[in-house]
This record gives C-alpha cells, sequence and structure tokens, in this order.
C-alpha cells in the first residue's frame, strides 16, 4: 500500500530551483535514509510532505497521518538534548502515524541516546524518512536510500553501506566508460593527423614524372581524386570525433603529504604526560585522579556520556600551566571546538584558509577539494555558505595551520554524510596526533587507534581501537570462561581416575555434574 506520493513537485527558494521531483513513492512499512550534501533541501522536503510547507508545483499525496521529529529541538528547558529528543520520539511514536519523518534526530546525543532512538526508530511500524548523518544508523533501520542531488531524487535499494557499495560500482563504471572515450578520442585523433598528411603529400609530384611534365599538369591527373578522397575521409574523422560523447572523468582523491612543524621530534615519541589530574567543576566530580601518555602520530578518540567531561578534558590539555599535564615543546596544538569565529566572512574560502598557514596553494586547494570545495568554489565568500559549509572551512582552516595536533571537540556535527566521509579520509592520512570528542560511533571506528574513556567517574585509556574496545568485556568473559573451562576439565580428569580405582555413587553423581557444567560452558 502506497502511504505517501509525489507528483511533478517543484520547490523554488531565493530564485534557486531547490527541488524537482518527477515522481516518488513511499510504501507502507518502508524505512527511507534520505542523504544529500548540506544545502540541497533535506529538511526543507521533509517539511514539504509533513505539509507545513507547499510547492510551487505538484502535490504530495498522504494515505493516513504524518508525524515529524524537527531537526531543531525547543530550548525553552532545562531538560537535556537526550530528555528532548525522547520526549519528542516518545510522542511520536503514541501518535501511531503511518508516516514518521524524522529530522537528523541524534544530532548533540551521546552515544547511550543515540543507540535508543536507533531501537525506537527499528520498533515503529509504520513508514520512516530519516535524515540523518549517522551512517550506522542508517545501515540498522534503513531498507533504501533517496539521493537528493541538484534537486533530483534517485533510489537505491538497501541500507546506507549497500548504497556506498553501488556508488563505488557506478563510479568504476563511469571509469571504464571515460577510459573507453579517451582510447576512441585518441584513435580518431591519431586517424585524423595521418589522413590529413596524406592529403598534404599528395599534392606533391610523383617521383616518375618530370620537373617540367609536373609543372605544365601538376599532380592533379595523377593524385587529384586521392588527395579529394583524403580529405573527404578526414572530414569524416573530423565529424565523428565531434560527435563522440564526452564522458566526465571521476574525480580522484589526490593524496595529502603535509610538512609538520617538530616531525622528527615528536614522531612516536611522548608528546603529552597527564599524571594524577582529576576531573572536578566546583564541587562536582567528573573522574577519579587518571594517569596516561600520548606519543606523537595517536590518534585517540575521547568518548563518554554527556556531561561525563569530554570538553573539559580536552580544555584541561589545552591550557599551558595546568598542574599533571605536561606538554613536550614539540606539540603545536590547533584546535577546533565548533567556534565558526575563526572564519572571516567577508574574505573567500581561499583567503581563510590560506591565512597564517605555511602550506602550498597547491596542497591547500587539495585539502579543499577533498572537503568539496573545488576550483571556482574557493573563491567564494564565507559569508554565503550554510552552517556545514562553514564548518568544513573551519576544519580545512585547522587542517593546514601550522600544528602537529590536533584537538577535536565534535567536528562531525552538522557534517553530511559526504563531508565525514572525506573528514576521515584527511585524518586517516595526517601524520601528525589527533586527539578528538566524537559521539559518531562510525567515526571513531575509522579514525580512532586508542580510545580514552569517560565511563562512571573513571578516565581510561585503553590501547587499541573502538572495535577492540567495544568487545573488551566479552573477551574478558570468554577468559573467564576458558579459565573455568580447563579447571572443570582437570577436575573431571581426577574423578575419572578416582572412579577407576573406587567407584561410588557420589563420585558418578560428581561426574555428571562435570560433564554437564563443560557442556554448558562450550555452549557459550
Amino acid at each position: 500500500m502506497t502511504v505517501l506520493e509525489i507528483n511533478q513537485l517543484k520547490k523554488t527558494i531565493g530564485g534557486r530551483e531547490l527541488l524537482r521531483i518527477a515522481h516518488l513513492q513511499v510504501q507502507e512499512g518502508q524505512r527511507i535514509g534520505l542523504v544529500g550534501k548540506n544545502g540541497e533541501g533535506k529538511t526543507t522536503l521533509l517539511r514539504i510532505l509533513n505539509g507545513e510547507e507547499k510547492p510551487e508545483e505538484g502535490m504530495v499525496s498522504v494515505q493516513g497521518t504524518t508525524a515529524l521529529l524537527p531537526q531543531l529541538k525547543r530550548t525553552d528547558t532545562v531538560k537535556s538534548g537526550g530528555e528532548i529528543t525522547a520526549e519528542y520520539v516518545t510522542k511520536a511514536m503514541e501518535a501511531q502515524s503511518k508516516l514518521l519523518l524524522a529530522d537528523e534526530p541524534t544530532t548533540n546525543l551521546d552515544t547511550s541516546h543515540v543507540e535508543w532512538v536507533e531501537k525506537e526508530l527499528k520498533r515503529f511500524n509504520g513508514a520512516l524518512v530519516v535524515v540523518s548523518h549517522d551512517r550506522q544508523l542508517l545501515d540498522a533501520v534503513c531498507d533504501t536510500i533517496w539521493e537528493l542531488e541538484s534537486g533530483n531524487i534517485t533510489v537505491y535499494t538497501g541500507n546506507y553501506s549497500q548504497y556506498i557499495e553501488q556508488k563505488q560500482r557506478e563510479r568504476q563504471h563511469q571509469q571504464t566508460e571515460y577510459e573507453k572515450y579517451k582510447y576512441k578520442e585518441r584513435q580518431l585523433t591519431n586517424a585524423l593527423e595521418q589522413k590529413k598528411q596524406k592529403a598534404v603529400k599528395a599534392t606533391k609530384a610523383p617521383k616518375k614524372v618530370s620537373p617540367s611534365e609536373a609543372r605544365i599538369t601538376g599532380a592533379k591527373p595523377y593524385f587529384a581524386k586521392k588527395q579529394k578522397k583524403l580529405n573527404q575521409g578526414a572530414k569524416a574523422i573530423q565529424t565523428r570525433l565531434e560527435k563522440l560523447e564526452e564522458v566526465e572523468k571521476p574525480k580522484d582523491h589526490a593524496p595529502v603529504k603535509m610538512d609538520l612543524p617538530n616531525e622528527r621530534a615528536f614522531k612516536d615519541k611522548i608528546i603529552l604526560r597527564v599524571e594524577g589530574l582529576e576531573g572536578k567543576i566546583g564541587d562536582k566530580r567528573l573522574w577519579k585522579p587518571a594517569t596516561f601518555f600520548v606519543k606523537g602520530g595517536d590518534k585517540i578518540g575521547i568518548i563518554g556520556p554527556n556531561g561525563s567531561g569530554k570538553t573539559t578534558l580536552l580544555k584541561r590539555i589545552l591550557e599551558a600551566d595546568e598542574a599533571g599535564v605536561y606538554r613536550s615543546p614539540a606539540m603545536k596544538i590547533g584546535y577546533f571546538a565548533q567556534n565558526l569565529s575563526v572564519l572571516n566572512p567577508e574574505k573567500t574560502i581561499l583567503e581563510n584558509v590560506s591565512q597564517d598557514s605555511h602550506q602550498s596553494e597547491t596542497l591547500i586547494r587539495t585539502v579543499l577539494a577533498r572537503l568539496h570545495f573545488y576550483q571556482e568554489d574557493v573563491h567564494k565568500p564565507v559569508s554565503v555558505l550554510s552552517g556545514g559549509e562553514r564548518v568544513k572551512v573551519s576544519l580545512a582552516k585547522l587542517f593546514v595551520s601550522d600544528s602537529n595536533t590536533l584537538v577535536l571537540d565534535e567536528p562531525t556535527n552538522y557534517l553530511d554524510v559526504y563531508a565525514l566521509e572525506a573528514l576521515e579520509d584527511l585524518l586517516r592520512e595526517y601524520e601528525g596526533t589527533v586527539l578528538f570528542v566524537s559521539h559518531d560511533r562510525r567515526f571513531v571506528s575509522a579514525i580512532a587507534t586508542r580510545i580514552l574513556s569517560l565511563e562512571e567517574g573513571e578516565l581510561t585509556l585503553f590501547d587499541g581501537d573502538y572495535e577492540a574496545f567495544q568487545t573488551r568485556d566479552q573477551k574478558k568473559e570468554r577468559d573467564t570462561t576458558e579459565d573455568r573451562l580447563l579447571m572443570v576439565e582437570t577436575a573431571i580428569a581426577d574423578v575419572l581416575s578416582r572412579l577407576s580405582l573406587n567407584p561410588t555413587e557420589e563420585l558418578d553423581k560428581e561426574f555428571q555434574r562435570l560433564l554437564k557444567e563443560k557442556q554448558a560452558l562450550q555452549s557459550n
């Protein structure tokens, strides 16, 4: 059953055609992830589907009721972001709408609240259209992806990871078609050049004709027809070359190799020592005294619930005279804290990012291109950019700054999924140190080589990536199970030896009990 249908929808904002959708349907129970770059119109589309905005043209037909989880939650409250989101989600669930529209429902939530929202969306029985930069949520919840680009929507079957696989196949196909196009272009160009050269040679007198005869008759009696034929052939090739349908080359990711200050002095050396550092705000203790160290080149993901003290920890590390924090003189820090005041809105993207950078313009342009600011885009003034685009410019500015250690406080907020993946690629290639706070599970998994965890008042550095951190309790449980299994097998061997010498009912019962325990342990 169709719960929503779009026909010939058109929406224009400020003279710009934002949406033009010929036909689209949402089926009962369908789970759709709506993805697209910042500023493409995802929120506007949700508002149109919910009846809050009207398109200039077209129709949106809805069978049943809709509910919207808005991106911007109310602020006239002392409740936390997680509590407010939970309230919205619960209200939407209770309404039992046929269609739920969710606009970035996990923004500013910690991991536990994100997982709760994910669970509730999976539990929802109606159709769902969700905008989210949380790729793990899109994988867990969605069976369809709508890609919004240049006003049009392309439909992909599957979750986000399957969508990415399909996009990669499309890119590979485009690369193959581009290579075929370039081969054909070279082939026709070479053939054209050969025809032209032969036509030129056809104007020369043949060797067997005397000069006097050539002056009287020219080369025409002998070569005129051949020259004409060659020129016709060249013209035909030229026409084929002009009509050859051009195939655009897929954009390649140029590698980024930066000159980092003090590189020899910090690489793989301890650049930060924290000894007995306690987290307190007034009388409130955030964490007990903690000790850990950071090496040059480490990529440390700082995780924990909202209010646990992650930002406080970053600020303590950044303070020059903080007791218990010892920084190497080789350490040069660049800090990102969602503070976009570092940008001059009257200057261009390139001017902002280049300011105070010692990197070459070629590298700066490469970094900007990796964050999807191509060619003439870099000359746009910052004042015309969306919030997400300004975040990308701020990150680019930090990335090419004169630093070898990046400290990032929630860098993924307000970035679309494409920008997120581009930032991941840049940070993976970055040879300096990175300390970052994030609730984006896939981002942490992609970047972190070590995990700094703030849980229940304990600040602990885990020497391993996020996947190993998540399974650490399971490993402890496995180790405990293996130890217990070894003890049971030893006890069975002892009981068997005693049974062989002096069988009793008590020993037989003990043997049977140990066998059952062994089977239970092996089945876990």
